[in-house]
């Protein structure tokens, strides 16, 4: 089944399920219905949930080096995937935070890319607060309801702090996150002046009053067809602006919530989630110097 006969609805429906407590049976049940029978429902579950199985960038990549590594945050321990450029001594750093379902083989996947692009990389395991992110998505969801919302802007902003004193890292910090991280890449912004650059993707937006907190060069990018995050957007865009916060922002049309994920093959695009991450590389390059 192609992706283009996947109807606005069942992208609804699908976000409504990744972000909300609704149980896999129920949402089944309601695809079903949407796409015209269990049949039709059981082809089209696949394309939208993940396949981790595919990897840009291999652990045993020879450019890249690889760790877990623990630090101080302000919920207790929290674990990191450190991936650093083999036999580089100092590059600049990138906070990367997950989705909500946790520090998975995706988001680590993405550590290793921006290291394959000269940055030391975290991907900060949030989930830590709560013993750490499960092997499978339909658990993370349920653990993921449990996370204290300001333990986990402590936390990234904990991160930032760890990257900055590295002795792989030359001091600029920069962060990316994604969709739930995306939130947190704003949050991580308004709460440290250390943050040099921001990239947040189809992220929540904070309150406009946190605006004039923000110290870091921003870049954001927007899914068009994402009604949820995009409702805010114009209003938190205004408040950046009138912060007089270095902004660059871009809308992505047509395309869906989590477009740069490339292991969700109904949601992913391929063309707008290479020139995001064009984007967000000359980015990082250029304010992270």
């Amino acid at each position: 089944m192609d992706q283009r006969v996947i109807s606005q609805e069942i992208y609804d429906l699908y976000d409504e399920f990744t972000h909300s407590t609704m149980q896999r049976r129920v949402f089944m049940s309601r695809l079903a219905k949407i796409a015209g029978g269990t049949t039709a429902a059981a082809v089209i579950a696949p394309m939208l949930t993940c396949n981790y199985a595919h990897a840009a960038v291999a652990e045993t990549d020879p450019r890249i080096e690889v760790q877990w590594v623990t630090f101080k945050g302000t919920s207790g321990d929290v674990k990191g995937y450190l991936v650093k450029p083999k036999g580089v001594a100092k590059a600049p750093a990138i906070v990367v935070t997950h989705e909500n379902r946790g520090l998975n083989p995706h988001i680590m996947d993405v550590t290793r890319r921006l290291a394959t692009d000269g940055f030391v990389a975290l991907g900060v395991d949030y989930m830590s607060q709560i013993g750490g992110t499960p092997s499978n998505d339909d658990d993370a969801a349920k653990e993921f309801a449990k996370m204290d919302a300001p333990k986990s802007v402590g936390d990234g902003v904990a991160a930032v702090a760890y990257l900055k004193n590295h002795a792989n890292s030359t001091g600029k910090v920069g962060t990316v996150g994604f969709c739930w991280g995306g939130g947190m890449s704003n949050q991580i912004a308004v709460n440290s002046p250390d943050l040099a650059a921001g990239v947040v993707y189809y992220g929540i937006q904070p309150q406009p009053t946190e605006a004039a907190k923000i110290k870091a060069k921003m870049m954001i990018h927007y899914a068009g067809n994402d009604e949820r995050i995009n409702q805010r957007m114009a209003e938190w865009e205004k408040a950046l602006k009138d912060a007089k916060v270095d902004l660059q922002q871009f809308v992505y049309p047509d395309k869906q919530h989590g477009f740069n994920n490339d292991t969700s093959a109904a949601r992913y695009d391929d063309a707008a989630a290479k020139l995001a991450w064009g984007r967000t590389i000359e980015f990082f390059k250029k304010n992270l110097a």
